[in-house]
């Protein structure tokens, strides 16, 4: 039987449906939770590993290669934007053919493009690299998403989403800090050597360990006309819309502050790399900490929306705080204050995203891989939209990027209260929310 389309009237209240007729979790996630948390997670990982790395780097890339900053930079972009256009190949593709072939195909190539990216002689072969690298490392990200999507439902999808950021979110925090290290007895092309070695280890464990999660009867077996019709009706429905723009718009706040940072704190506090590291890794901490208080507490206590709606404000005031402080509304400021804004921005992090994912996968059981291929496109695109537009203004001033990140954060709270318009189905899920909170 052919599932509805997210624009029928069959799917408006779909996630209410989902969460009072969905068990915690299925009996095969139960038995393989261990296993599936860990390689999702691993998986998950993929683009802070890509990132947050390199991103110590930065200013020894831009010397050795005797570039401008802005051309760097776009070493982060090109990567942001090949993993969103790779995501809306492979989604559907893991729809049609289950997830573990194309997953597969995919982290193959990423592997071979992360040791190319060691060998690049100037700034456009890397970038030409990195985007090759991006593309590849989509799978990953796509599919994990899905695999979740396949296991779990409701409000139980909602914290396994918190809990695989504990797992995905050690990779921010421990990657600056390997990649300052790593700048220590070697050079920046020794980052995607560790990358390369990190990719091979992945790959083979998912290789020997990870077992499909999409059966064959529940695949797509259309084309890509199929695909693009799912996807366009995907976004017809006005509410998952709405969730994809928030988590898009909130993503690209996420990096401005990723792909600004480092010029932010090296080059106009005159931090070490090392000392970038350790406050990009006490950040990401923080988005961590927040991520478990949000699945282990708040979840099935609180409504999504709710937490969701408060996240987003938070991060509109950290945004409007550090905009303020950066332009001199408060005089000069130190590194302590700056620190402490973008503390506050990235710890928000971690009500926002999991509870955006939940939200919109919950109207989405009969097309996961498509969906997630459009949750991520959405918010690698506007990401790697953002990175360029933060160093406009040149290297001495983080008023480009508190500008940035302001804007996006309104955006995104825009979108929730306009498409997503909470208020209208607050009794559906707080009645839903109650029933999985008993079930669990």
């Amino acid at each position: 039987m052919t599932e509805p389309g997210p624009g029928t009237a069959e799917t408006k209240d779909l996630p209410a449906i989902a969460e009072r007729a969905a068990p915690a979790a299925p009996a095969a996630a139960r038995r393989t939770s261990l296993l599936v948390t860990l390689v999702l997670g691993g998986l998950s990982a993929v683009p802070p590993l890509s990132m947050d790395m390199y991103l110590p780097a930065l200013p020894q890339v831009t010397a050795a290669l005797h570039s401008p900053a802005a051309t760097v930079q776009l070493t982060l972009t090109t990567c942001l934007a090949g993993m969103a256009l790779g995501q809306m190949v492979v989604g559907p593709m893991s729809d049609k053919w289950g997830r573990r072939r194309p997953l597969l195909a995919g982290m193959v190539i990423y592997v071979l493009a992360t040791a190319l990216c060691a060998v690049a002689t100037n700034a456009e072969v890397l970038i030409a690299f990195r985007l090759l690298q991006g593309l590849a490392g989509a799978a990953g990200i796509v599919i994990a998403r899905a695999m979740v999507r396949d296991l779990y439902d409701g409000v139980a999808m909602a914290r396994f989403f918190s809990t695989l950021m504990l797992i995905s979110g050690v990779a921010p925090v421990v990657a600056p800090l390997i990649g300052g290290q790593i700048l220590r007895i070697t050079d920046w092309r020794g980052v995607f050597v560790v990358l390369t070695a990190v990719g091979v280890a992945l790959t083979l464990v998912v290789w020997r360990r990870l077992a499909e999660t999409l059966p064959p009867e529940r695949r797509h077996p259309g084309g890509l006309g199929a695909a693009l019709r799912t996807m366009r009706d995907l976004l017809a429905d006005r509410v998952f819309a709405g969730y994809l723009l928030v988590g898009a718009f909130a993503f690209a706040a996420l990096f401005a502050y990723i792909s600004a940072s480092p010029f932010v704190v090296q080059e106009i506090y005159g931090a070490s790399p090392q000392t970038f590291s350790l406050l990009f890794g006490l950040n990401s901490v923080g988005l961590v900490v927040l991520g478990q208080i949000n699945g282990k507490l708040l979840v099935g206590r609180v409504r999504l929306d709710a937490v969701l709606g408060t996240g987003l404000a938070v991060v509109a005031l950290a945004a409007a705080a550090l905009l303020a402080m950066s332009s001199g509304v408060f005089g000069h400021v130190g590194l302590v204050p700056t620190a402490a804004g973008l503390f506050v921005l990235m710890a928000a992090m971690g009500l926002v995203l999991p509870s955006t994912n939940t939200q919109a996968l919950l109207r989405t059981p009969h097309a996961a891989g498509s969906a997630s291929a459009l949750l991520g496109t959405s918010t690698f695109l506007l990401g790697s939209v953002a990175s360029p537009l933060v160093g406009i203004a040149g290297e001495r001033t983080a008023v480009p990027m508190a500008l940035v990140q302001l804007s996006c954060a309104v955006l995104a709270l825009v979108s929730f209260l306009g498409l997503c318009r909470p208020w209208q189905r607050r009794g559906e899920s707080t009645a839903s929310t109650s029933g999985e909170r008993t079930r669990l």
